[in-house]
């Protein structure tokens, strides 16, 4: 079988393939976060605004719980069914699908040999990764 050849992907449309990634990714992950949002508001259930403190208006937004920002701990509360983790990983989803399409792109320009291509999505696909890993904290 070759896979990696033109002639296999002339049969198959990359540009359907990608089509599908994007959408799929989309279905995927609002399916994720509902769950989760539902999860979330059964463990919220009768609990008052009252539990919740306001934040002064000279303090900066807060963000979400330390837990919440790295994958290594979003999965283990995941598994505990925690409705947060659960909706942030619906969001992790969500921002993975255009990344993935990127390499998805990236993969079939190589096939196509159109190296110039291969080499502007490559860096796009660097320059992504990299601000999401030196990203400010």
């Amino acid at each position: 079988m070759k896979i990696f050849t033109k002639d296999f992907w002339a049969e198959r449309d990359m540009e359907l393939l990608i089509g599908k990634l994007l959408r799929y990714g989309v279905m995927i992950s609002c399916a994720i976060t509902l769950f989760g949002g539902v999860i979330y508001l059964y463990q919220l259930h009768g609990q008052s605004i009252e539990h919740y403190k306001p934040i002064p208006d000279d303090m900066p937004f807060p963000g979400v719980e330390h837990y919440l920002r790295e994958l290594s701990t979003i999965f283990p509360r995941m598994l505990t069914f925690d409705g947060a983790a659960i909706i942030q990983f619906g969001v992790c989803v969500l921002i993975a699908t255009p990344i993935l399409r990127v390499a998805f792109s990236a993969i079939g320009f190589l096939i196509e040999k159109d190296y110039m291509y291969v080499t502007i999505t490559v860096i796009v696909l660097c320059i992504i990764i990299a601000n999401m890993l030196l990203g400010l904290h």
